[in-house]
């Protein structure tokens, strides 16, 4: 995460840079100030809250982290945004030695260690490790991930609830510590949601605290590298649903599970000349008396012509157990099933 979030920093200066160069060129400067802010309130005449939101500070002077995910749909030619609420990742920070403390909607410490260390599809495609393992992206977050000493690293997240009233939904923490050490990376993460319980008539309890915990690693080998992952999923929402985007508060006809654990293996294999094949087996243990377990099997390969650039293909299959509604993709209303063709270009 520390060296993605670094990248990011690397990645903006440049484009930062490159715009005020050509500005100068022209006489004119171009530049963007993206501000968020924390609010304490005291001395209210009804409840006070601690907020995240836009932040009302002069420009800053200095180089910053920031990530801003705007999605384009090729198939409509048009922004997918435009069409419903901005639910991808807008967060601002800084980076450097001291690691990456960043601010706003961003992917949260248990999704990361998923797709960071265990996952070879890396949160994508249709083997996306995310269609059984619970977690995504948390609003009005602040978080920190940085080097504790050699080899060792750690971080802490906290998000403030949205709303000004007696209701903790939304509000979240996590923490996580890391081991690299030669081929073997290790990573544990533990994030606490306080969800909203939209179904009266769920099978789950009262408990709307969504607690996931997970210990990933991966071993990297002479022919390729091993993936693994553990993770306990505890409380409402406390599983995906079937939009991965908005993972904690959708009303469904099919409510997932409050207890369950869940195990992944995976394999990426190089072939040599750019090409990668993938594979994972997930399986869900529901631990609530539906006992509504899911499995899946996920196959892959991508063949990169660039850095920049690449093929790929996958294959996913998810076998729902006792009335399970577990779906691959990130639509609701898609089936248990999944194969994906297409080509990527990194801007």
């Amino acid at each position: 995460m520390l060296k993605s979030l670094i990248t990011f920093a690397v990645l903006g200066g440049s484009t930062a840079l490159a715009c005020a160069q050509g500005g100068v060129k022209a006489g004119v400067k171009a530049y963007s100030v993206v501000d968020a802010r924390g609010t304490g309130q005291g001395g209210c005449s009804g409840p006070c809250a601690n907020q995240l939101g836009s932040g009302s500070a002069p420009e800053a002077h200095a180089n910053a982290v920031f990530g801003i995910e705007n999605p384009l749909r090729p198939d409509a030619a048009r922004n997918e945004q435009l069409d419903r609420q901005h639910n991808r990742q807008a967060f601002v920070g800084l980076a450097g030695e001291f690691g990456a403390l960043t601010i706003g909607r961003q992917h949260n410490l248990q999704y990361l260690a998923l797709t960071d260390v265990a996952d070879p599809f890396k949160g994508g495609m249709a083997g996306n490790a995310g269609n059984l393992i619970g977690g995504r992206r948390v609003a009005n977050s602040v978080q920190y991930y940085g080097p504790l000493r050699r080899g060792i690293s750690a971080g802490a997240s906290y998000a403030f609830k949205d709303k000004v009233d007696t209701s903790p939904a939304g509000r979240a923490w996590g923490m996580t510590v890391g081991i690299e050490a030669g081929p073997l990376t290790v990573r544990a993460a533990h994030q606490n949601l306080n969800a909203v319980r939209v179904q009266l008539n769920s099978k789950t309890s009262n408990d709307t605290v969504a607690r996931n915990s997970i210990l990933a690693a991966n071993l990297r080998l002479g022919w390729g590298t091993a993936y693994a992952a553990y993770s306990l999923s505890r409380g409402w929402a406390g599983s995906p649903l079937f939009n991965p985007d908005n993972p904690y508060g959708a009303g469904l006809a099919r409510t997932p599970s409050s207890n369950s654990r869940d195990g992944l293996f995976g394999l990426a294999v190089p072939l040599g000349q750019g090409t990668t094949l993938l594979a994972s087996y997930i399986c869900k243990d529901d631990r609530d008396l539906a006992n509504q377990d899911a499995t899946q099997v996920a196959f892959g390969a991508s063949h990169a012509v660039s850095r920049r650039t690449d093929f790929y293909a996958a294959y996913s299959r998810i076998q729902n157990r006792n009335g399970a509604g577990y779906t691959v993709g990130s639509r609701r209303g898609d089936g248990n099933s999944a194969i994906n063709i297409g080509m990527r270009r990194a801007f």
